[in-house]
């Protein structure tokens, strides 16, 4: 089932690349979800929060801190999450597509089974971060797999076997 999702995302992808349409992420269809259209929070701090589905799209959060936070299914579209902390947070199933999170710290992360493709990960540190069948774009992982290092501490998955380094 997870190998069929990631088909039709990454075709959904190609699709929408191929007409030039820019694509609007989609974490889920439920009045519980929480939006952030458009927020300009630099250096807002999200640490340790719950934010299960929640939706950041086109966002100024430069320098925020996400630590241990629980964004599993998250969506963060066309958002500048420049310099922020994502230390220990649980990003599985997330979306993070044209997104900027050059110099991010993904350090311990769990990013398992996140789409972040169309992402800038350049400068970021992701030593112990956990990237089992995520989908990157490959001058990403390449650009990752220079500085990654170590297991992860709660999945205990190796960072660059996760990240598929040679």
């Amino acid at each position: 089932m997870r190998l069929v999702r990631h088909i039709v995302c990454i075709l959904l992808v190609l699709f929408v690349s191929v007409l030039n349409i820019p694509l609007s992420a989609q974490a889920a269809s439920s009045a519980a979800v929480r939006s952030y259209d458009g927020v300009n929070a630099t250096s807002k701090d999200f640490a340790g929060q719950t934010l299960t589905q929640a939706e950041f799209s086109n966002a100024k959060l430069e320098g925020a801190n996400f630590s241990g936070a629980d964004l599993r299914g998250a969506v963060f579209n066309g958002v500048n999450l420049k310099e922020a902390s994502f230390q220990g947070a649980d990003l599985t199933d997330s979306i993070a597509y044209l997104s900027n999170l050059a110099g991010a710290d993904l350090s311990n992360a769990i990013l398992t089974s996140a789409m972040l493709l169309k992402s800038n990960f350049k400068g970021a540190t992701v030593t112990g971060a956990d990237f089992s069948y995520a989908m990157l774009d490959r001058d990403q992982v390449i650009h990752l797999c220079e500085s990654a290092s170590g297991t992860n501490p709660t999945t205990g998955a190796d960072t660059r076997e996760s990240l598929g380094c040679r």
